[in-house]
């Protein structure tokens, strides 16, 4: 197996992306390749600096960067050598199994998309994203990828994710809940209205409509929305840790005896919040492109790098593009 790794993408590239990756073969003990993607004479300073020596790693050479503020679609055309382009190609070629990045979201989503092309049958592929949850975890979906999707969109979401929370967060039927502001079936906008009654139809396991509280107390293994209400889920569950952290510094600070109550209860909440980090979830994968690509936070850490490589190679693995054709073209017949 060869996992491709942008080693340009992310807020600290290639520092953290490639300690991340090579962490991630050490502790694989070389059972795949890893190929690192970008400009290489900054990846062999790193490489050198790590002492990658024995390591099972490549290096394919890519002259040019896709900055974050840059506008997808424009950055390319315009960049045809940049990591995220060259690594969507090699996959496209079977060079690599999996492609990972860190980088411009919008850039990888559009190369992932426009260059592998969608599964057979797929109308738009979606981004899933692990959140956590009182019970374990919930796959959010879609998180990003799609700001207006028709009701077929939504059924393809709940069978993607199925698929994943299935294979990937062992769920052996997952439960499937339409994201809407009340429990009755009758409650929503337009799209939620008409994805209701195919939902039903489908064959998953659909529990009907869960309000945003139902989300974080873990209803239902997957949270299906479109791209649009998934984001600002997603930014808003982001914010809860940081913000959570900062109440908990402020509180200490300037007052002794609040200061030694922080310090008795530090460890145990260090604990308690561990599970709320992105960097345990290993990236979000963009479901419904004829391959494997996760998507890795800007900010992604070492470990959160790391995590995303293995999150990779679960999916291959477990070769979910496939299970998904296979899936949406059981769900097509049914329709017919």
């Amino acid at each position: 197996m060869r996992i491709a790794l942008d080693a340009m993408g992310g807020d600290e590239a290639p520092l953290r992306i490639v300690e991340g990756g090579l962490q991630a073969l050490k502790e694989a003990g070389n059972r795949f390749e890893l190929v690192l993607v970008g400009r290489k004479e900054e990846i062999e300073k790193e490489t050198s600096r790590l002492s990658a020596t024995g390591l099972n790693y490549s290096i394919v050479n890519a002259t040019e960067v896709i900055q974050m503020h840059e506008t997808p679609n424009t950055a390319l055309k315009q960049k045809r050598d940049s990591s995220i382009v060259v690594g969507a190609h090699l996959h496209k070629e079977r060079k690599v199994d999996a492609f990972v990045s860190a980088g411009n979201t919008g850039a990888f989503m559009a190369a992932s998309t426009l260059i592998l092309g969608r599964v057979k049958g797929v109308g738009r592929p979606a981004v899933g994203t692990p959140l956590p949850t009182v019970t374990g975890t919930c796959l959010l979906i879609d998180s990003g990828a799609n700001s207006d999707s028709r009701p077929q969109h939504i059924l393809e979401f709940g069978v993607m994710g199925s698929i994943y929370s299935r294979e990937i967060m062992n769920r052996s039927n997952p439960t499937v809940g339409l994201l809407n502001i009340g429990e009755e079936s009758s409650k929503g906008n337009e799209l939620a209205q008409a994805s209701y009654p195919l939902l039903e139809k489908s064959g998953l396991n659909f529990i009907g409509n869960i309000e945003g509280r139902d989300i974080l107390a873990g209803k239902a293994d997957v949270v299906l929305c479109d791209g649009f209400v998934g984001n600002i889920v997603l930014k808003f569950a982001e914010s809860i840790l940081p913000t959570l952290r900062k109440r908990f510094k402020d509180y200490a600070s300037g007052n002794f005896f609040r200061m030694i109550q922080a310090g008795m209860i530090a460890k145990t909440l260090r604990k308690v919040l561990k599970g709320f980090s992105y960097e345990a979830q290993g990236g979000a994968p963009l479901l419904g492109v004829n391959g494997i690509s996760i998507i890795g936070h800007g900010s992604s850490s070492v470990l959160a790098v790391k995590n995303m490589v293995f999150r990779a190679e679960e999916m291959v693995n477990h070769n979910i593009s496939k299970l998904i054709e296979n899936s949406i073209s059981k769900i097509e017949s049914k329709a017919h």
